[in-house]
């Protein structure tokens, strides 16, 4: 049986996670589908401000505890902790990432884990999504994060000059099949573009 939370991984959890602003919205809140993007323009800056702060000063142990497995493991942290991760670009996550995103064992923290490995950016980040979405867009009942794996993976390419999306995106090709194929593959890019220009923001207003 998994030991009940410690109340040094509650004090972080609270610290990164909820670190809730004067707007009074809990982090992990804004970060949930990207909501932040539709603050206020002050509220935003001030938002990106505070999480490039502490993206920057995080300890990899805090970052462990909010990413730990087990029955008490929620999906809020795990959000905050991997776009933690991806903004500072903390490669030494990425096998833990890797592992948590194609278990897909919590619901929403796999946007976080597709941002991070985005945002690392490396050719083996684009294996690695590619991987995700031959395992779950064939499952139907599956209604995981298909789209943001599948926008950042579009980014990849793009970036890198590979073309691992445009075989799911043929008309015969697992998109079209899955449960997200109404979901135009454009709008996944240019969500997953558009948070990646305010990761760099966020990173630059916090050093």
């Amino acid at each position: 049986m998994t030991d009940p939370i410690d109340d040094l991984t509650v004090e972080v959890i609270e610290r990164y996670a909820v670190a809730a602003p004067e707007h009074g919205t809990a982090r992990y809140l804004d970060l949930l589908h990207g909501n932040f993007v539709n603050l206020a323009d002050w509220e935003r800056t001030r938002f990106l401000r505070s999480l490039g702060q502490d993206a920057q000063q995080v300890t990899d142990a805090d970052l462990e505890r909010m990413l730990q497995r087990g029955e008490f493991a929620g999906w809020r942290e795990r959000l905050a902790a991997a776009w933690l991760i991806g903004l500072d670009r903390r490669t030494q996550f990425r096998e833990v990432l890797t592992d948590l995103l194609l278990e897909s064992d919590l619901v929403y923290a796999g946007q976080g884990y597709s941002f991070a490995i985005t945002r690392f950016g490396q050719p083996e980040d684009a294996g690695i999504l590619t991987a995700y979405l031959e395992r779950y867009l064939p499952q139907r009942d599956c209604h995981y994060d298909q789209d943001w794996v599948l926008g950042g993976l579009l980014h990849l390419d793009e970036m890198l000059g590979t073309d691992h999306a445009p075989g799911f995106l043929t008309p015969d090709g697992l998109w079209r099949g899955s449960s997200f194929s109404r979901q135009d593959p454009a709008d996944c890019h240019l969500r997953i573009a558009g948070l990646l220009r305010f990761a760099d923001q966020a990173m630059e207003a916090g050093a």
